[in-house]
């Protein structure tokens, strides 16, 4: 039994619903689970079907990107995921796919706008899309610089990775992330299904004003306020 069971098993579970969610073709994603006592994190081996997987077939890695414990080469996104683990320690499961309506803005350059309430249930602030890398980056350390694509966007328009809980990086596709890996993958549904709504509403109505401040207030607080009301 290895020390690393849990993050396995987590991560397993994880990235097992990503087809399930309709979040992935072929093998277009991953899921991360991370532990941050260890100083590690488990994540999926690179280009394996998911029906192929296993719990024992999760990678294990450090926060500088190194394999700890596995025989197969982890995910080609792995060096995204030290980052922001290291970097953003109140995370403990990351998410990125290529799902359509989600990738479509990213490779459209946009943030996704605060249309209706459902958006507002999760966010109070358009869904953001990192700039695209610059030219420099891409030719080096392609994917550990990805992070830091993530990281800066929310430097410099000062949000908080424990509020807003996604991304889009221009050009590439998704990120999403939560204290836990199942709030990582939930979060990764709520972008899909927000996306698509606003591809919608916008080929319905391209002059559809963004929701007004009244009711991203009521709608985010009354599932997230001092005095949330929303569920059990």
């Amino acid at each position: 039994m290895s020390q690393y069971d849990h993050i396995k098993k987590a991560a397993y579970d994880a990235n097992m619903q990503l087809p399930k969610l309709g979040l992935v073709l072929f093998t277009f994603g991953n899921v991360s689970a991370a532990d941050h006592k260890l100083g590690v994190f488990a994540i999926k081996p690179s280009g394996v079907p998911y029906e192929d997987l296993t719990v024992d077939s999760m990678v294990i890695v450090d926060f500088d990107g190194n394999t700890v414990e596995g025989n197969l080469r982890p995910s080609s996104d792995t060096k995204t995921h030290a980052v922001l683990y290291k970097h953003w320690p109140k995370i403990g499961g990351i998410v990125h796919t290529h799902s359509v309506y989600g990738t479509a803005w990213a490779q459209a350059q946009r943030d996704i706008p605060i249309f209706g309430t459902t958006h507002a249930d999760h966010l109070t602030v358009d869904i953001p899309c990192a700039a695209p890398m610059a030219d420099k980056s891409i030719q080096g350390n392609y994917e550990y610089e990805t992070g830091f694509q993530i990281m800066n966007c929310f430097e410099e328009r000062n949000l908080s990775y424990e509020e807003v809980e996604m991304i889009l990086v221009g050009n590439h596709a998704p990120f999403t992330w939560g204290k836990t890996p199942e709030k990582a993958v939930y979060n990764s549904a709520v972008l899909e299904t927000v996306a698509k709504m606003a591809l919608l509403t916008e080929q319905i109505n391209p002059q559809a004003p963004r929701l007004k401040d009244s009711l991203i207030k009521k709608h985010f607080e009354r599932k997230h306020g001092p005095d949330s009301y929303y569920g059990q």
